[in-house]
This record gives structure tokens, sequence and C-alpha cells, in this order.
């Protein structure tokens, strides 16, 4: 039962990483390619390496799977903010049809502060 699960982790992760590369090619600028890279990192190498901890368990190969998951959710919705945040401050502008974030007052309010 928990191999059949963990299959079914693995697929949905191998999705989510499919539609996240076609977000990479289809979506208009920088900041929507960004949050297609970030979910299709974190959820799909996530439910990845989910699924191999739930075939393997606590042996070693899971405990590794189950560190890189920690470590991977940690990281790169972080990184994503990051490289997000310096495209916006060098002057990148977004795609026409965005959606205002009020990024901007917020940098204001930091360079006072």
């Amino acid at each position: 039962m928990n191999e059949l699960i963990g299959q079914i982790l693995i697929i949905i992760g191998l999705a989510f990483d499919l539609f996240g590369c076609i977000g990479l090619i289809r979506l208009p600028d920088v900041y929507n390619r960004l949050q297609a890279a970030a979910k299709c990192v974190t959820l799909g190498t996530g439910g990845i390496l989910l699924g191999i901890f739930v075939i393997n368990g606590f042996t070693s190969l899971g405990i590794k799977a189950l560190l890189a998951m920690v470590f991977v959710f940690l990281t790169s919705p972080t990184a994503a903010q990051a490289l997000s945040r310096a495209a916006y401050i060098s002057g990148i502008k977004p795609w026409e049809k965005s959606v205002d974030t009020g990024l901007e007052e917020e940098l204001k309010h930091d360079a006072v502060a």
C-alpha cells in the first residue's frame, strides 16, 4: 500500500514539474515565470521527495529525501521572492495586465526606515 501511495505522490510531483516547465515557457514576464518556477520546484520536487520517503520509510534514503524536502520547502519560495524583489528594484517592468502588488510603497517605507 505504501508503494502505491508513494508512486501516486511521485506522479503528482512530476505533473507539477511538467506544468511548471510549461509555465516557464508560456508566461509573459519574469514575475509570472518566477511564480511558476517556485511552484514547480516546491510542489513538484517536494511531491517526488515525499513519494520517495513514503516508499522507503525511515531508511537512510527516506530520511535523506525528507531532509531534502524540508530544505527545498524553505529555500525555493525564499529565493523566488528575493529574485522577484531584485528584479523589481532593478527596474524590470511587470506585464501591462498584471495587478499592482503595492511593492512600490513597501520599498519607499523600507528606504525611510
